[in-house]
């Protein structure tokens, strides 16, 4: 994410001018991911079954080639053995493009400027403390859930120059992956694992905490608690307005479920709180839950649950 020509992530919530860029650019060469409906936009981004921008498609599996979308050229190749190939070439004396590199990139790092956003905690400043106190090889884990959005939109990873590949996360939409994924990080690895989680997707595999007790495995888990299953209630308004179904919680004490396991517990209410749980849980041996209580409104890293209803509202008064 530090490199010059960097300029974004495709998946949920992509930043929108790069989104743009995507569908106006003459060609995409995509190297490794499955063109699928988180990778395109909900099949916006690149027109299906042909794309008009050319496409070049190199994957892994043969069965991903041609099924969605008709490459103009399709490579059955691992990401690996397609970089090593291409390095071999010889790159050109001037890049036309190389303005619209820029300004893409630049267009990233505005990216990273913040909304205002109700309540009391400033998630994009929680994660800039993680990422500034936390080694460079810690690894990231998440669920699935909007939560994850707020390392996807504002965690920069540092590449892989130095060897340490530095996220685990699911690619099939699983709740619940990141716990124990930043355990199996912890034992196997002995490096840093920061776990990212919603209240949700921790209670369904949170009791793997007594695994990471059992095995001496120190993680920090930040869980965000805004009492909802958040992302189906944000479906729930956008598309059934003020009609809440099944994605309110009652949540266990969060602290003291994570200290009857064996690790430490804390709970911030406001940013300016967050620091010093954060330098603690790095100086104890044991691994740290930190629940983080979040305004419900802040249902995304860029808008609100009462947007959404709102603006659901105004589509079923026109129509």
């Amino acid at each position: 994410n530090l490199h010059p020509q960097y300029a974004g992530d495709i998946g949920i919530a992509p930043n929108p001018k790069l989104a743009q860029r995507i569908r106006e650019s003459d060609l995409i060469l995509a190297i490794g991911p499955r063109l699928g409906e988180m990778t395109t936009g909900g099949y916006t981004l690149l027109e299906a079954p042909k794309a008009k921008q050319k496409l070049v498609h190199i994957h892994a599996s043969a069965e991903e080639l041609n099924r969605v979308y008709h490459a103009d050229l399709a490579i059955n190749a691992t990401m690996n053995a397609a970089a090593r190939s291409l390095e071999v070439l010889t790159a050109p004396p001037s890049l036309p493009w190389e303005a619209w590199t820029a300004a893409a990139h630049a267009d990233y790092l505005a990216n990273l400027q913040p909304q205002a956003l109700p309540g009391d905690i400033d998630m994009p400043a929680i994660v800039a403390l993680v990422q500034k106190h936390l080694p460079a090889d810690t690894v990231v884990t998440n669920g699935a859930g909007n939560f994850a959005s707020w390392v996807h939109r504002y965690w920069r990873y540092r590449g892989l120059a130095h060897g340490d590949k530095t996220q685990l996360a699911p690619t099939s939409g699983a709740m619940g992956y990141g716990v124990p994924a930043g355990i199996a990080t912890a034992i196997t690895t002995g490096r840093m694992a920061f776990t990212i989680c919603g209240d949700g997707d921790f209670l369904m595999n949170g009791q793997e905490l007594a695994t990471a007790a059992q095995y001496g495995a120190k993680t920090l888990i930040v869980l965000l608690n805004n009492g909802m299953y958040g992302t189906i209630r944000m479906h729930q308004e956008r598309e059934y307005p003020q009609h809440v179904s099944g994605s309110q919680l009652r949540n266990p004490d969060f602290v003291a479920l994570a200290r009857a396991y064996g690790y430490a517990g804390a709970r911030v209410t406001r940013t300016e709180e967050f620091e010093a749980e954060l330098l603690a849980a790095l100086a104890r041996p044991e691994g740290t839950l930190i629940e983080v209580m979040l305004d419900p409104e802040v249902i995304t890293t860029r808008g609100t649950l009462g947007a959404i209803t709102q603006a659901a509202l105004a589509r079923q008064t026109k129509d």
